[in-house]
């Protein structure tokens, strides 16, 4: 360092410093290891080194908590590298942030200073202000760090536009975790007639959270009303008709003003938490589930997760291309099936309403705020180019009128919120449907005249037959439950009593219910000597009838293994059939692993207990048992973890059991899990032990990845998991699937043989994939391995979510009950 460098840092280092207090005025300096706090002690402004970086950053945090989250950095694009970093503040009232007399950072104040001062709020807001001049509003203020969000917003800050002087506000993600420079992510409000928040991912649209409809975003109707902050939104009526109007942001206020509460976007989400005693609780991620994705289906589609096909054309439409259709790639989405008439002033186009849906991107749309949905119908009919409408406004009886014109792009079907969307179809459309249902009409009124007299003389005969049914019906019944317990009673197993079941879980109350699949529900109870249980109660309209219960029953209660869930008992009684199993007080496996909250806590060695345990547990059905087993339906919502997270696989509704040395099937019933299912099984119905061996292939990188293998996204949109797998293990770069979380505790050669032992398991065709026996030896040494083959189902111009060619199911045999104790 040369003499005039060394003078220059003396003599800003006699400057009057300060420390912990809340402001600096002129005649102050912040020198690295100096910080202000805020008077009420809730933020603290100063200098810091992120995550495992050596540079230096002006930042804000919270004061009060025991591991730091910043809040917003000054100099996010131009870091210190060492300690003389220097905060000052000039007599034209801006702040400077220097290094060695070189200024890295700093303000542009656009009122004229007096007498400045720097000051940090209990808000979080780093201000500059005249002295003597406050306004809590920022009206006063020369300078608010509040203009200038990073990738968190604070109660009180806005997101959005100042319209007076075309300013925006947006956050953005850091880069990582080391390095606070702007990411890929942002979160911002676009201007449309219908405006509406999108989060980027660089320059392409990743989520919407939808246009305000007067009561939310439409993208967050499904979520519930929490009880810590309360969402505003202030906007104009309408940006062409309005022009005094002069601001339009989001911004949110905590009900409870003692509460820390985060809205923030990090590299891969939108998310929203609060602090609790020791930790952050997660209140809300988004995206949060696959059909949050922009467009995934393409074109006029809506998405569902509670469908088996997450995408399907909306009324009136059919897929543009119906064979990427089948392979579930929707990315095409669809396209009318009759044109529009419009043209044609002799026939009109109508309407269909989709109830509850997350409305279309408002990108193409025109809004008017003083009409009502009758004239709303009426201007859309009469415009050629208009495809949609619905209410602006639905508080109230709703209110207002936006119109869409051209495609229909990013529709989300919602189980509960969601709000009214009307379609314009061609008159032919609807009428093909309506002259249907007409014939049905006409030839039923047909049929009643034809055959009132012959049914009055039948009554007689009809009741003696009724009478006949009932009894015949109870006698059914009564021989079913005997039969049923005689075959229970062969197995040796406890028969509960159905009271004793109703006492146990509260009469199967919904604060007790700790699980739902599509054959039933899973219950929490507790039995009279104070043993917990989990009860699966299979549903009455369920796929799974006596033949699946019986063969679950029979299955389970001739195994015996520290990695299969243990079955207490069964129940028989009305309409009732019930499981009773040990319960789980950790739940299943996917609430930990595909949680951002819950995965931090299964580290690499628990990660690979867990591996293990499953593979020894599948050794025992497909070798070990009296029966050889093949699942069928290996996944991780069917690992259930005890308290000491040791894993049990669960549910055997859809096993298949061989005697002998027979170790394969066929069946034209082809029931499991999307996603899971080897190709062979899913293609031609034929099963074998090596189909359970892809399925824990597939589970394994779940594992590794902490993604689903459905829900995974590459950038160039055409890979899923195991398709991404093969291509970064092919590339030489396979620790680019290590999951971030567990990545600090791993054992690099541990995880990377792990992942080719799943790309072994993951293999084309059956005969390549090896046995669960030498798949235990595999991971528990360091022997050779052979490279593996291409995987089956390896995407190649396809969506990254697609899975099996011909996933055969005719009700929802594809998703089962899992029995965890969340």
């Amino acid at each position: 360092m040369d003499i005039l460098s060394f003078m220059t840092i003396m003599i800003a280092y006699m400057i009057v410093p300060i420390i912990a207090t809340s402001s600096i005025s002129v005649s102050e300096s912040l020198r690295d290891g100096e910080t202000l706090v805020s008077k009420g002690g809730q933020f603290e402004l100063g200098f810091f080194r992120p995550g495992n970086s050596t540079r230096h950053y002006l930042g804000i945090w919270y004061k009060q908590l025991p591991m730091q989250k910043v809040v917003w950095v000054a100099n996010r694009t131009n870091p210190i590298n060492n300690t003389f970093g220097i905060l000052t503040l000039s007599t034209t009232g801006n702040l400077i942030l220097s290094q060695n007399e070189t200024s890295v950072w700093s303000t542009t104040a656009e009122k004229q200073a007096q007498k400045p001062i720097a000051e940090l709020l209990d808000s979080g807001n780093l201000v500059i202000r005249n002295q003597g001049e406050t306004d809590p509003e920022g009206g006063a203020y020369l300078w608010q760090s509040f203009d200038y969000p990073c990738d968190t917003i604070l109660p009180g800050m806005k997101l959005g536009w100042d319209l007076r002087n075309d300013f925006e506000r947006r956050i953005t993600s850091w880069k990582s975790p080391d390095d606070p420079s702007p990411g890929d992510l942002s979160l911002g409000l676009v201007l449309h007639n219908y405006p509406e928040f999108y989060l980027m991912n660089g320059t392409e649209k990743y989520y919407r959270i939808g246009p305000w409809n007067g009561l939310q975003f439409t993208g967050l109707s499904d979520r519930k009303q929490n009880p810590v902050y309360d969402f505003k939104y202030v906007a104009n009526n309408d940006l062409n008709y309005v022009p005094n109007k002069d601001e339009m942001f989001y911004s949110f206020t905590r009900k409870n003003s003692s509460l820390i509460v985060s809205v923030s976007v990090d590299q891969y989400n939108f998310v929203i938490s609060m602090w609790t005693e020791d930790s952050w609780l997660l209140y809300s991620i988004t995206p949060a589930d696959v059909c949050d994705k922009y467009g995934f289906c393409g074109a006029y589609a809506r998405c569902s997760v509670d469908n088996l096909d997450l995408c399907q054309c909306l009324i009136g439409f059919i897929p543009k291309s119906p064979q990427q259709w089948a392979l579930s790639n929707w990315s095409q989405g669809c396209v009318r099936n009759i044109p529009l008439s419009c043209n044609n002033s002799q026939v009109e186009d109508r309407l269909f309403v989709y109830r509850g849906v997350k409305v279309p991107d408002t990108t193409h749309t025109l809004l008017y705020e003083t009409i009502d949905l009758e004239l709303c119908r009426t201007m859309c009919l009469n415009n050629c180019t208009c495809t949609a409408y619905t209410n602006s406004d639905i508080s109230g009886n709703g209110s207002g009128c936006v119109m869409w014109f051209g495609d229909l792009i990013d529709i989300k079907l919602f189980y509960t919120g969601g709000q009214d969307l009307y379609i314009r179809l061609a008159r032919e459309e609807l009428e093909t449907s309506n002259r249907e249902a007409s014939k049905g009409r006409n030839k039923s009124v047909i049929t009643i005249a034809t055959t009132t007299a012959a049914a009055i003389s039948g009554m007689l005969l009809f009741c003696i037959y009724a009478i006949y049914r009932v009894r015949r019906r109870i006698a059914d019944k009564s021989t079913t439950k005997d039969n049923i317990e005689k075959h229970l009673e062969d197995m040796d197993l406890p028969l509960f009593d159905l009271q004793t079941i109703v006492i146990a879980t509260s009469n199967f109350s919904s604060n007790n219910k700790i699980g739902q699949g599509g054959f039933g529900s899973v219950y929490k109870g507790k039995l009279a000597d104070g043993q917990e249980i989990a009860v699966k109660r299979l549903s009455t309209n369920s796929g799974q009838g006596i033949t699946e219960f019986l063969t679950e029953v029979k299955l389970i209660a001739k195994l015996q293994h520290r990695n299969l869930v243990k079955l207490l008992g069964c129940c028989v009684g009305g309409q009732e059939k019930l499981l009773v199993y040990e319960y789980m007080a950790n739940g299943s496996l996917d609430s930990f692993i595909f949680d951002k909250i819950k995965g931090k806590l299964l580290e690499w060695p628990e990660r690979f207990q867990i591996i293990f345990g499953v593979a020894r547990g599948l050794v025992y059905l497909h070798q070990d048992s009296r029966l050889r087993i093949i699942h069928r339906d290996l996944k991780a919502s069917n690992v259930l973890l005890d308290d000491k997270l040791n894993p049990k696989i669960s549910d055997f509704g859809m096993a298949r059991s061989f005697g002998g040395d027979q170790i394969e099937g066929n069946t034209n019933r082809v029931v499991g899990t999307y996603g899971y299912m080897a190709p062979e099984y899913a293609a031609d119905g034929q099963f074998s032990i090596k189909s359970d061996v892809f399925s824990f292939g597939v589970l394994l990188l779940e594992i590794l990845c902490g993604n689903k293998n459905r829900a995974l996204y590459h950038e160039n949109k055409t890979l899923n998991l195991v398709g991404y797998a093969w291509t970064v293990w092919k590339e030489g770069n396979a620790l680019e699937l290590i999951e971030l979380r567990i990545k600090e505790s791993c054992v690099v050669s541990e995880v990377l043989r792990c992942i080719h032992v799943s790309l072994l398991c993951v293999q084309q065709y059956p005969e390549d994939r090896p046995t669960m026996t030498s798949i235990v030896q595999m991971l528990g040494s360091e022997m050779e391995l052979v490279e593996p083959k291409e995987p089956g189902f390896f995407p190649r111009k396809a969506s990254c979510d697609e899975g099996n060619k011909n996933e055969i199911s005719s009700n929802e045999e594809l998703t089962v009950t899992s029995l965890n104790g969340r």
